[in-house]
């Protein structure tokens, strides 16, 4: 049998040729797997997340800064000094809407001002001292619009809830023109509260 004729068999790969063929599928076959599974992961988490079920918007927020004094009378109607003091009005109209299934429940609402100091927050008053604020001060600059309801305010699935709040800030006008930033926060029971920035400047009045 003639020796010029070799099996296949017999055959050899030139040195490292088989290694090299081996490490490119391996490593193929490596990247295809990592994407694989990194699909499989945003898939889990993005069908995990679900949207708030509280959303909102600050539509319009006016300040009016102001001098003021206290009656000279505490609580029970005894006198007491009067106190002069400046401090700026902050009025907001918001819209509130739930989107989700269930009722949601209002509990509290804040104003919070970011100042050099730190952040300064305060309650928003109740709808009832919000209209009275109108009355103290029939010539205030503001719009009287619809008070909103501030504490124990039910939104049902599908529902807006639209109006007006006031929240106060013991500051004088260079104060509040200082600050940093501006946001509302709006707690909700059983629910994460919703943080809303205005879109557009604050009117001064």
């Amino acid at each position: 049998m003639s020796l010029l004729h070799q099996s296949p068999e017999l055959v050899e790969s030139a040195p490292g040729e088989d290694y090299a063929k081996g490490s490119s599928h391996v490593v193929w076959a490596t990247w295809i797997a990592a994407v694989v599974v990194i699909a499989i992961m945003a898939i889990y988490v993005m069908a995990g997340q679900k949207p708030p079920v509280a959303t909102g918007e600050i539509v319009e927020v006016w300040a009016h800064p102001q001098h003021s004094e206290s009656s000279g009378t505490d609580a029970s109607g005894a006198p007491m000094p009067k106190e002069s003091f400046d401090q700026v009005l902050v009025f907001a109209h918001v819209k509130l809407h739930n989107q989700g299934k269930d009722p949601l429940f209002l509990h509290n609402v804040m104003t919070n001002a970011k100042l050099d100091e730190g952040i300064d927050s305060s309650y928003a008053a109740s709808a009832g001292d919000y209209d009275r604020v109108f009355i103290a001060y029939p010539t205030m600059p503001v719009p009287h619009g619809k008070a909103l309801t501030t504490t124990d305010a039910t939104i049902n699935p599908g529902q807006t809830l639209e109006g007006e709040f006031i929240s106060s800030f013991r500051l004088n006008k260079q104060q509040w023109d200082a600050r940093k930033d501006l946001n509302f926060s709006f707690a909700f029971r059983y629910q994460p509260s919703l943080v809303l920035a205005p879109h557009s400047p604050v009117t001064d009045q």
